[in-house]
């Protein structure tokens, strides 16, 4: 088990760099914004680029990106968005509000799926069963930004319970603030809560038809106790790990949601720093953000290949 954690982390690592320095050679192949166009902060952006080598050659411009911004975490500071500020202490400041608004998400959503896939997996056949499959392909099918637009249009415009977007200030745990990302939090769930419904629904259903089943059957367990016992049990074995990579994805947010409703997150900043100011990119904030994603990604992939060894046992003697 030790090896193999320590291949996956190696493999991982340098997935990690090949991608990183690709976005690099990419950024460095486009043109960038003269420095005289952001007034008085032209003189800081035009030494963090000489510190950071832009005008240097190519091979030399690599090395002090690996040295000074992914050993040093020195990613210069923002230039066509919060032009002037440090690219680090912003992207910090944005992280808050994508792990509050995706754990709310997350809160809701496992729990619906996993009792939306056991009940349609114990009344397989039935109408509940045709009628929770049918919702389910049809949530899956529709973009998550389709039920913001859903969202905002009955229940803060036509209703008027929520408003349209997230609240001003930083008091993310206030009762106010959790109402105003409500919208937020339920555009984002439809989808989880479908997928986990889906996955659950289809695992319980092959682990009710199996022949251990069967047997507890006969030796006098009720349906109930033998669903209760021994089917729920070797069903999460393959659900657990998706459940724990979610709530690691929650850093990673949403891109488009984020932008929709408002939220100063991660995502509305990657989008931001791909559109920039009159249309020219922000390339700090935009490798920062790619790296990060990559990381996020990268690490649910390993938690959910580890969790498998550790939620089931069979697996790590199975490699013995």
């Amino acid at each position: 088990m030790v090896k193999y954690i320590i291949k996956r982390v190696l493999l991982s690592f340098f997935t990690f760099f090949v991608i990183i320095s690709l976005c690099f050679l990419f950024i460095k192949l486009l043109p960038i914004t003269d420095a005289d166009v952001f007034g008085q902060d032209a003189s800081l952006i035009e030494a963090r680029r000489k510190m950071l080598g832009y005008y240097d050659p190519l091979p030399k411009q690599y090395w002090l990106f690996l040295t000074k911004t992914l050993i040093g975490m020195d990613w210069g500071v923002g230039e066509n968005i919060y032009t002037g500020k440090d690219v680090w202490d912003t992207f910090i400041s944005k992280l808050p509000p994508t792990i509050i608004v995706n754990l709310y998400s997350m809160f809701l959503s496992v729990p619906l799926g996993l009792v939306f896939g056991i009940f349609a997996a114990l009344k397989k056949n039935k109408w509940q069963d045709h009628t929770i499959s049918t919702l389910v392909m049809v949530v899956v099918s529709v973009p998550s930004y389709v039920y913001a637009f859903l969202v905002q249009y009955f229940l803060c415009f036509k209703l008027g319970w929520f408003p349209f977007l997230m609240g001003n200030g930083t008091d993310y745990l206030s009762w106010t603030m959790f109402v105003s990302l409500v919208p937020a939090i339920l555009s984002l769930s439809f989808g989880t809560i479908a997928g986990l419904t889906r996955y659950t629904r289809a695992e319980l259903t092959e682990v009710l038809t199996n022949d251990f089943m069967l047997l507890a059957r006969t030796k006098g367990l009720t349906k109930g106790q033998a669903t209760r016992r021994h089917a729920l049990k070797n069903a999460m074995v393959p659900i657990f790990p998706s459940i724990i990579s979610m709530f690691i994805g929650i850093l990673s947010g949403s891109l488009i949601i984020e932008s929709i409703f408002g939220i100063p997150g991660v995502g509305s900043l990657y989008v931001n720093a791909i559109t920039g100011k009159a249309g020219n990119p922000d390339y700090n904030f935009f490798l920062l953000d790619s790296a990060f994603y990559t990381l996020i990604g990268l690490l649910s992939s390993i938690v959910i290949d580890l969790s498998y060894g550790f939620i089931d046992p069979r697996i790590r003697m199975g490699e013995k």
